[in-house]
């Protein structure tokens, strides 16, 4: 079972959710934890106190915070950052789907799923949450910031855990598709990849280590599409979930996926493209399809996507 998440005491602004800041040691001072935190980097101490005079720095249970306050360690904090610049994204992100308890929609390529260091405002959470006018919505799982294709949000508290554990639990069915040079003559169709895929804090990549398998995926070549680029179409079907999971498969087979700036090896010249607003080489792979059955009507729900890999 997913873990309970706790309510934030301060209401998300234009979007945006205030930012949490947990003490790591004890008997320190509430400034200090903060000036030393990294995820508040951009944050100047003139501009920290003045969030301080304007009681927007606060407790766990919504107590305001004074400077010199000292806390024990695990005392959480929250404030409003700075945002970052951040470089627009202007692509379309139509909504598949939209009822009272989710919303479905086709993440274009380069939009991340929900802040997370440079980006903060773009992204489909932040997105979504201005065009709906909801500050509720939150994300029921997520996609690469570099993958495009069906993620699903919920639009209510009260919803958000049944549907996040679908995912947990492996009851959505997921099938992606990618772009890829032709495969080798050694590769057998429909190909299944199984290793042990671990990614460590602050890695870029995955890497592929020895030890029981905990990644799973499904290769085949879809025939049914002609393409004129020189690359072959991939139907992928995850049946589990690691972080790059389908990148590192692919990669594995000699069959790496068009446009991918981490493997088989990083390409620095392409991940720095879209931070400077070149959006033209895209990863060529999709979040194609979800299905599962829904948590409250049991109806069989089915989302493709618009786009091509």
């Amino acid at each position: 079972m997913g873990r309970r998440r706790r309510p934030v005491p301060l209401p998300p602004r234009n979007g945006v959710d205030a930012t949490r800041v947990v003490a790591r040691v004890d008997d320190q001072r509430v400034i200090d934890v903060l000036l030393t935190s990294s995820s508040l980097a951009d944050l100047t101490e003139p501009a920290l106190r003045q969030r301080f005079r304007d009681g927007e720095v606060v407790d766990g249970a919504g107590r305001v915070l004074a400077p010199d306050d000292v806390v024990p360690a695990h005392t959480p904090m929250f404030l409003y950052r700075d945002l970052p610049v951040e470089t627009e994204i202007d692509h379309d992100m139509p909504i598949l789907h939209l009822d009272d308890d989710i919303v479905v929609v086709d993440k274009p390529h380069f939009l991340a799923t929900m802040p997370r260091g440079a980006h903060v405002v773009q992204t489909a959470l932040v997105r979504l949450r201005r065009e709906l006018g909801n500050d509720l919505i939150s994300p029921a799982h997520r996609l690469d910031r570099l993958t495009a294709g069906v993620l699903l949000l919920t639009c209510r508290p009260e919803v958000r855990r049944a549907y996040q554990q679908l995912f947990a639990e492996r009851l959505v069915h997921k099938q992606y598709r990618a772009a890829a040079p032709c495969p080798s003559a050694d590769v057998v169709f429909p190909a299944e990849v199984r290793n042990r895929i671990l990614k460590d804090a602050g890695d870029l990549r995955a890497r592929v280590v020895d030890g029981p398998v905990n990644a799973i995926s499904r290769i085949e070549v879809d025939d049914s599409v002609t393409r004129t680029d020189g690359l072959t179409e991939y139907r992928l079907t995850p049946v589990t979930g690691r972080t790059h999971q389908l990148r590192v498969h692919m990669a594995a087979l000699g069959m790496p996926i068009d446009g991918d700036p981490l493997y088989p090896q990083v390409r620095p010249e392409l991940a720095a493209r879209p931070d400077a607003g070149d959006f033209s080489r895209p990863l060529r792979l999709v979040a194609a399809r979800l299905e599962f059955d829904d948590p409250y009507s049991g109806t069989r729900r089915t989302f493709v996507s618009l786009r091509d890999p």
